[in-house]
C-alpha cells in the first residue's frame, strides 16, 4: 500500500532579541527536523516583522515559513517541538491546499 503525503506549511515567529546565530541555529534545526521526516519543497525568510499584538511583551518577530510534504502523523509531532522550544514565539502548521 503506498504511504500517504500530504503539503504542509510551518510559519513560526522567533523572538528577535536573540542573536544573528541563534536564529539561524533555529532555523537550521526545523529544516533539519523537516527534512528528516519529509521533503521540504520551500523555504521563504520573512525576516523581522511588527507583530499585530505583543507576544511575551515584544512588539516584532522573526518569521520563517518552510513548505513541506510529510506523512500525516508528523505535524503533531512538529508543533510539540515547537512548542518546548526556547526562542519561539508562535507558531503554525496547517495542511496546505492542493
Amino acid at each position: 500500500m503506498a504511504k500517504i503525503q500530504d503539503k504542509y506549511e510551518l510559519l513560526f515567529i522567533i523572538d528577535p532579541n536573540k542573536s544573528e546565530e541563534e536564529i539561524a541555529a533555529l532555523t537550521e534545526k526545523f529544516k533539519a527536523l523537516v527534512e528528516a521526516n519529509g521533503t521540504i519543497d520551500e523555504i521563504e525568510d520573512w525576516g523581522k516583522r511588527r507583530l499585530a499584538y505583543e507576544i511575551e511583551d515584544r512588539t516584532e518577530g522573526v518569521y520563517e515559513l518552510i513548505k513541506f510534504t510529510s506523512g500525516p502523523e508528523f505535524p503533531a509531532e512538529l508543533k510539540r517541538i515547537l512548542g518546548i522550544t526556547d526562542g519561539i514565539l508562535r507558531s503554525l502548521v496547517v495542511k496546505a491546499e492542493g
